[in-house]
């Protein structure tokens, strides 16, 4: 039965792409984040699902005429750089066949990424993109939360089984970072029924979110959650409420929990913990003796001969240090760029909702900058998502500026408006 519903489903999303094109980036977000083939139980799990979706997206985009060139922002010319990039690491890299097939994976992740640029053109068109993503993490997150209340958050809550989310720690931090994203719904909503749902929906994806027993994304929680709140206009009411529903939760998480978290405190006591920074030593070993090219995709194998746990070491490790500084500006460049833009629009009423989704994606990357240091997350699509929504807000908004700016010259100079 759950095969026949997903099945159904994707093919209202393909009836509903070739109706609307630009929905098809919306399609491939939902089967990205959501996964809901990874919850059948039967034939439409071997299925090709995410190859289909892309390959009638590009058909589509093709064709489609309402679309804008792809305006290169800087993040855009870093990311083709740095894809290049990698395949120049990939020739050298030191397992050649792992390499390649990771190279393979991480392409077919960032070509449709060109269809975004191009096809989501309009403010409202990235409204719905924000929407998706949220809304794709946030029913896999709110079932997880769910789970974990009925439990006493005595067991793990882990994402769709097979998907780059499956781990616990994954999932927690993809939960985290869209949360984020949700509390941008909540905002921007005109529906006081889906307000009053999100309302709801958000502390239990929270729940879900503790309920990964993960240390690295309660780090990720408290600061981008701490910084959700001190910025929120309703702070003098929501840190209280936040502080009495954390004393209200205390109680319900099992002895284990703490006894987990408190090895944040005590990690040179941890096996686990210690393992890491091992890694980590020897990735950094590594990526000083080979600067330019690092030892390419899957490195760990040659180097370590376990996974990296960080995105920071996973990019210097495995494409030297001229890729990490791209990859980090990309990140960083973003962060910067959504604390400039509010100034530059604060003046202008009908603007508003730049700042209200610069302040969103800003605590988004905030969660993956923290969360990502000890998880092997560095191709993740979600973070370049972020990165090119970031680049798309800011398209919008000079694009906006520009307008209400021009109005308010012709107001107050009716005879120049002969030269516009």
């Amino acid at each position: 039965m759950r095969d026949i519903v997903v099945l159904l489903f994707l093919i209202y999303l393909i009836f509903d792409s070739i109706k609307t094109p630009w929905h098809s980036v919306l399609a491939l977000a939902i089967f990205s984040y959501m996964n809901p083939h990874a919850f059948a139980w039967g034939f439409v799990r071997s299925l090709p699902v995410y190859f289909i979706l892309f390959l009638i997206s590009f058909g589509l985009y093709l064709k489609e005429k309402d679309k804008q060139s792809i305006f290169f922002d800087w993040r855009v010319k870093f990311f083709i750089i740095l894809w290049c990039y990698f395949i120049l690491t990939t020739i050298f890299a030191t397992v050649p066949d792992y390499a390649l097939e990771k190279l393979k994976s991480v392409s077919k992740i960032y070509l449709p990424f060109l269809f975004t640029l191009s096809m989501i053109n309009t403010r409202y068109k990235l409204y719905c993109l924000i929407a998706t993503i949220g809304c794709s993490f946030g029913f896999v997150a709110f079932k997880g939360g769910i789970f974990a209340i009925a439990h006493g958050f005595s067991y793990r809550v882990w994402g769709p089984t097979g998907t780059q989310y499956a781990g616990n720690n994954e999932f927690a931090l993809a939960t985290i970072i869209a949360i984020p994203l949700l509390v941008l719904l909540f905002t921007e909503t005109t529906h006081s029924l889906f307000k009053k749902f999100l309302l709801f929906a958000i502390p239990i994806c929270i729940a879900s979110a503790i309920s990964s027993w993960s240390r690295g994304a309660l780090l990720a929680l408290v600061g981008s959650g701490g910084y959700l709140l001190w910025n929120s206009r309703y702070k003098l009411i929501l840190i209280p409420v936040t502080l009495l529903g954390i004393y209200i939760l205390i109680p319900y998480l099992p002895q284990e929990w703490f006894s987990r978290m408190d090895t944040i405190n005590t990690y040179e006591t941890d096996e686990s913990a210690m393992s890491r920074i091992q890694v980590w030593t020897d990735g950094w070993n590594y990526a000083k003796s080979h600067p330019f090219l690092g030892a390419g995709f899957e490195g760990w194998i040659f180097v370590s001969q376990r996974d990296w746990h960080s995105a920071y070491v996973e990019i210097f490790s495995e494409h030297g240090f001229i890729a990490f500084f791209i990859w980090l500006s990309m990140l960083l460049g973003s962060y910067i760029s959504l604390i400039k833009l509010p100034v530059v629009t604060k003046s202008y009423p009908t603007l508003s909702w730049v700042s209200n989704y610069c302040k969103a994606i800003k605590a988004s990357l905030l969660a993956y900058m923290i969360g990502s240091a000890f998880l092997g997350v560095s191709y993740w699509d979600l973070l370049y998502h972020l990165i090119f929504i970031s680049a798309l807000i800011k398209k919008f908004a000079l694009e906006e500026l520009k307008v209400v700016q021009k109005i308010n010259i012709e107001n107050k100079n009716p005879h120049l408006r002969h030269l516009y």
